[in-house]
């Protein structure tokens, strides 16, 4: 019997420019947004597996979600976000520009990024190995918004595009799939959707 499998990004987090962004956390809006989820799981209520990415912003999302729904938490190392620790921090009007480039040329390392070829490829080979053997319930993947763009255009058999990113705003957005048919069923939502089950 298929699962329904959704793919959820961190929301908000404090930006720390001296500070590893894999070592950011969640800011007031984005915890108090995960413990609102938490506290009315809505759609997420027959979730049997919650995936993690293993940086702090995403394990702060996961973890009260894993908690709530009284099932163990997988982190995944790989299901991290692109790879940008040749620059570090850049100030979000920099980042933005930068970020516009590595979604237009998927097979140039823009500044030493990774790219968003390989980075497709890292976090498409996670989910598959993640939904590989039989499983029950549905499964909640918690990760970031530039591969989680990456893995909704090859799930859905388009090229890159930014055009498919989730809405500026911070994160916090999700998508979801049929376990079989392996194919989006929505572009992204804010999470707040999973509680009305909308």
């Amino acid at each position: 019997m298929p699962q329904i499998v959704r793919y959820l990004t961190h929301p908000q987090v404090l930006m720390e420019p001296l500070k590893d962004v894999r070592a950011w956390s969640l800011n007031e809006v984005g915890s108090t947004r995960v413990a609102t989820l938490a506290a009315q799981l809505g759609s997420l209520s027959g979730t049997r597996r919650v995936i993690s990415s293993d940086e702090t912003k995403a394990l702060e999302t996961a973890t009260p979600l894993s908690l709530a729904l009284r099932v163990p938490l997988e982190v995944r190392p790989r299901m991290h976000e692109n790879d940008r620790s040749s620059t570090g921090f850049l100030p979000p009007q920099e980042f933005e520009a930068v970020a516009d480039q590595f979604f237009a040329e998927p097979a140039v390392s823009v500044r030493g990024w990774e790219t968003a070829n390989s980075a497709q490829r890292r976090i498409v080979d996670e989910f598959e190995a993640c939904l590989a053997g039989p499983h029950e319930g549905d499964i909640l993947f918690v990760g970031h918004g530039g591969v989680g763009t990456l893995l909704f255009c090859a799930l859905s058999g388009i090229g890159i595009d930014r055009r498919f990113d989730q809405d500026p705003g911070g994160g916090g957005c999700w998508f979801a799939l049929d376990s079989q048919l392996r194919r989006p069923q929505n572009e992204w939502k804010p999470m707040e959707a999973l509680m009305t089950g909308s």
